[in-house]
Parts: C-alpha cells; sequence; structure tokens
C-alpha cells in the first residue's frame, strides 16, 4: 500500500510541469520596437464553452490587461493613428490528460488515472500600421482545473506574456 501511495505521490509532481503555464513570443527582428509610440486595441474574439471565460467580463478583464501593460512599456493609447494596432484572441477547450503507471506488488499491473482540466490560451498580435504587418505575436497557455481560475489569472498572465516586451535585438 504504500509503494503505490509512493508511486502517486511521485507521479502527481512528475506530471505538474506538464501542466505548467507556457509562454511563447516571436517578434520580428527587423523592427525597431523604439519607434512605437501610440496603441489602439482593435479586434477581439472569445471562444470559450464554459460561461466563466465566456463573458464580457473576461473580454474587458484581459483589454484592461493589456492596456494597463502596454501603458507601463511608455505607449499611450490612441483612437486615431496608432502605431500599433493590438488584437487578441481567447479561447478555452476542456482537456483530459490519461497517464499510466507501475501498480501491484511487483509493479506488474498498471494503473490509469485521469487529469482532467481547462486549457485558455490568449493570443495577442501586435500590428505596425506603417507596414500593416505582424511585428509581436505574445501566446500564453494556462492549465487550471477550474475555468474560473483561469479568469482570475488573466492579468497575472497578461503580465508575464509582456515581461520581455519590447524585445531585445539579439
Amino acid at each position: 500500500m504504500k509503494v503505490a501511495v509512493l508511486a502517486a505521490f511521485i507521479l502527481f509532481f512528475i506530471s505538474l510541469p506538464l501542466r505548467a503555464d507556457q509562454k511563447d513570443t516571436d517578434f520580428d527582428p527587423q523592427t525597431d520596437f523604439l519607434k512605437f509610440k501610440t496603441f489602439t486595441l482593435r479586434q477581439a474574439q472569445i471562444d470559450a464553452k464554459t460561461p466563466e471565460l465566456n463573458s464580457p467580463l473576461v473580454r474587458k478583464k484581459i483589454e484592461d490587461a493589456l492596456r494597463a501593460q502596454l501603458t507601463a512599456k511608455g505607449l499611450t493609447e490612441v483612437q486615431n493613428r496608432p502605431d500599433l494596432v493590438v488584437n487578441f484572441r481567447f479561447g478555452a477547450a476542456n482537456r483530459r490528460q490519461v497517464e499510466s503507471f507501475p501498480a501491484g506488488r511487483w509493479g506488474r499491473a498498471r494503473r490509469i488515472e485521469t487529469f482532467r482540466f481547462t486549457e485558455g490560451t490568449l493570443v495577442v498580435n501586435l500590428m505596425d500600421t506603417e507596414g500593416r504587418e505582424l511585428v509581436w505575436r505574445g501566446i500564453y497557455r494556462d492549465d487550471e482545473s477550474n475555468p474560473g481560475k483561469i479568469s482570475n489569472k488573466l492579468p497575472d498572465d497578461v503580465k508575464k506574456l509582456f515581461s520581455d516586451f519590447p524585445p531585445k535585438k539579439k
């Protein structure tokens, strides 16, 4: 019995990195990000099946977080003739992960555990209005067992997404 509990405990901690948040960013290395002084929020899409995430409140939460981060980076929000146009998409899907590990007295049997969680994905695109081209994209994936937690973590997720903005030339 102690071996099974220990195996389940070890499996739980091994599986934690599999469900960790992920941040990916990409940018055009030819772009001088210091030239951008203004921005505007344009297109926003929410595609989530759960009512906790498919809400105008979630949209506002993301928009407010984007404004806060871009303003903190020295940009000013304007309605006319912005340097950058900000578009975002937020989607959420229910996921299931099945894991198998040895069980039984000598580990000859298999024990199967199923973990259910919600994956929320936020994609933010920054478009240069001068050339009408994508200059920066950030993708943040947040895995939680409770969709309400994803909603509550969105401002922090946006902050993490913009932690390395503007990007440094390599």
